[in-house]
């Protein structure tokens, strides 16, 4: 027992998702293209905002936040998935593991923040339009995401740090294919009570004070828009409304499931944080873009300028 608890972890493997051969090279592939369409996704629609005036606003200034948070929450996993599998190894080292813990928690910390504050933004916008401007003003707007910022960093260090405190002197292999603090604390070789308390205290606080700003707001947003008597008018605030309650339901659900319970092991773990770490970031854009004209009128602009760019400097 002495020599076990002098014993230090120094790196752990992933189990991934299967052991299959088959399996993995699929899952290979689909981390690849979702990956990509992910980068493609977010990084269309920063452009897009940043290059068009029109959207110069505060809604779409808050989208393109969120397209950077979920490149950058998808950034975290991926590509060391990626790479684990073409160099045929599933090893990870104990403060690589660390550092990729504390940003998963760190940027889905700031998403589920911003998600909430894009649902105070819609409740200004339809419950307060006359002042919208002035109460969301460029500066307030500023503030806003950087507190969502300060949020995450909080939520982060309180998942990240009991985590560090615990000792892992075997077994090292992980039965996930990226570092969390469910199954990290299921490698523990002491007394996890302390972690499993602050992780459930925490992500409890987080998921409950965004979950009560949005109900509120929501209500709020609901009540006011059934009042609208002009029907354009209210499927024109039913529709802004509807693409941001899509995208808080596939982010929270599956987010929910994983973080709101006790750290048991079950396979369906994966499956679920395959959806909210790689689908959900992939998804987003489609979300937004395909629901909203103006977004899309924007990006076939910008593609008529690129085209006709190309076309004089290849004259």
């Amino acid at each position: 027992m002495a020599v076990r608890n002098e014993t230090r972890v120094t790196e752990f493997i992933f189990l991934g998702l299967s052991s299959n051969l088959t399996i993995q090279i699929v899952f290979f592939v689909f981390c690849l293209v979702m990956y990509l369409l992910t980068v493609a996704g977010n990084l269309l629609i920063l452009l897009t905002i940043y290059f068009d005036t029109q959207l110069q606003t505060p809604m779409y200034f808050f989208l393109s936040h969120l397209s950077f948070l979920d490149l950058s929450f998808s950034t975290v996993t991926l590509p060391k998935s990626l790479i684990n599998f073409l160099l045929q190894s599933n090893a990870i080292s104990f403060n690589e593991c660390i550092v990729q813990l504390f940003f998963l928690h760190f940027i889905g910390g700031t998403e589920c923040f911003h998600l909430t504050l894009m649902a105070y933004d819609r409740y200004v916008a339809i419950c307060n339009p006359l002042r919208y401007n002035t109460i969301m003003s460029r500066r307030v707007c500023l503030l806003l995401v950087i507190s969502t910022w300060v949020g995450g960093l909080i939520h982060s260090f309180a998942q990240t740090l009991p985590t560090m405190q615990l000792p892992f002197c075997g077994p090292n292999e992980i039965n996930h294919f990226f570092c969390d603090t469910h199954p990290l604390s299921l490698l523990a070789c002491s007394s996890t009570f302390f972690s499993k308390t602050a992780d459930m205290v925490n992500s409890g606080t987080l998921a409950v004070g965004c979950f009560l700003v949005l109900v509120i707001s929501y209500t709020y947003i609901i009540s006011t828009i059934l009042k609208i008597r002009s029907t354009e008018g209210r499927q024109k605030a039913f529709s802004t409304c509807a693409s941001h309650l899509m995208v808080v339901t596939v982010f929270f659900g599956p987010g929910l499931f994983i973080y709101m319970r006790p750290p048991v092991s079950f396979e369906s773990d994966k499956l679920v944080s395959v959806f909210y770490t790689i689908v959900t970031p992939w998804l987003n854009p489609f979300i937004y873009t395909l629901r909203n004209e103006k977004v899309k009128n924007s990006m076939k602009k910008l593609r008529d300028r690129n085209v006709s760019f190309l076309e004089v400097h290849m004259k």
